[in-house]
């Protein structure tokens, strides 16, 4: 390990310890919250459906903090004990639609091989994996056509992110066959699913269910997969070769600090610290603020902002000769 991992290292292992009063605080304020907007929605479909719509903004807000709990379960960071961490990281699966376990083995690939541009075959997708200009320029006009199609910013950011959650959650098809448990939490997360709409349409009507969940889940999926892009795809991100690529490297690198308003901070559970989740997976959300704030080593980057951040949604290619992302138009004038 060299001088500077180490240093980063020493920074942030005195964060890594949950809390449980933090925890449970933050249980109580995103999903208490969400389930009190949720009520409240489901009465305001007689008052007024613009009401309804209007509310089913903080709902998502509180649904992409539930998420950010689900994803720190996912890594075992959220409170001290594994098996409420599955407890619990099961329980938001179903409120957010992402079968837990599935999710969280996919997701541990994400970790292994971010930003790596020799490992790009496993955990990758179109939010954070990408071709680079030469590889692109040397597919066929077709081949560019259909890889250029589903990053366009409207599919990419507007039009896939509830189908993600929607449908392709809904099955198992990218899920290795002997990731035996990981197939059995899509379909029980399904069953869950399929008991809950169908008590909440016999109480209130299926019409109404899908004039309530329909809108937070729109709101919520774009949001959230809008995040997880920009995470690793913005201006100043570094792809590395494997010879150069380290945890440290790529870390401080090629995640990003996504600065944004205090609100937004909260309702993102502080995932705009990206670059010390990489770097500490087990620092869960409610410290990764503190974590920040308590060593120059962590804090001496330039953060992104909210208006470059929404800018990057067009850097889809990698220009190894420039050493930076670039759009597909600058691809084609190279």
């Amino acid at each position: 390990m060299s001088e500077t991992a180490k240093t980063l290292r020493a920074a942030v292992v005195p964060f890594e310890k949950p809390s449980l009063k933090l925890a449970l605080f933050q249980i109580v304020s995103s999903v208490g919250s969400y389930l009190v907007t949720l009520a409240l929605m489901y009465w305001s479909v007689g008052v007024s459906y613009w009401l309804t719509l209007a509310l089913s903004v903080p709902a998502a807000a509180f649904l992409v903090r539930i998420f950010i709990i689900q994803h720190d379960c996912g890594h075992g960071s959220f409170v001290a004990s594994r098996r409420a961490n599955d407890i619990i990281g099961r329980i938001c699966g179903w409120l957010t639609l992402a079968p837990y376990q599935n999710w969280r083995r996919q997701h541990a690939q994400h970790h292994a091989n971010w930003n790596n541009l020799d490992r790009r075959e496993s955990g990758a997708d179109i939010y954070s994996a990408c071709l680079t200009v030469a590889e692109y320029q040397a597919l066929t006009p077709r081949e560019r056509f259909f890889y250029r199609l589903p990053r366009h910013p409207l599919l990419a950011h507007l039009v896939i992110p509830p189908l993600v959650f929607l449908l392709l959650y809904r099955l198992p098809f990218d899920t290795p066959g002997d990731w035996v448990k990981e197939r059995r939490s899509v379909w029980m997360t399904n069953l869950a699913l399929l008991a809950g709409f169908t008590g909440l349409g016999l109480i209130f009507g299926f019409g109404t269910v899908a004039m309530v969940h329909l809108p937070i889940i729109l709101v919520t999926t774009v949001i959230g997969v809008w995040l997880f892009s920009v995470q690793h795809r913005f201006d100043n991100a570094k792809w590395l070769r494997r010879d150069e690529w380290s945890h440290a490297a790529a870390s401080m690198e090629g995640s990003s600090y996504l600065k944004l308003p205090r609100i937004l901070q909260w309702a993102t559970g502080n995932i705009g610290f990206h670059h010390i989740h990489h770097l500490a997976p087990r620092v869960p959300n409610y410290r990764l603020e503190a974590c920040y704030r308590s060593a120059s080593v962590l804090s001496e980057r330039s953060p992104l902002t909210l208006r470059a951040a929404l800018r990057a949604s067009t850097l889809t290619l990698w220009d190894e000769a420039k050493r930076k992302l670039v759009t597909f138009s600058d691809a084609r004038t190279a």
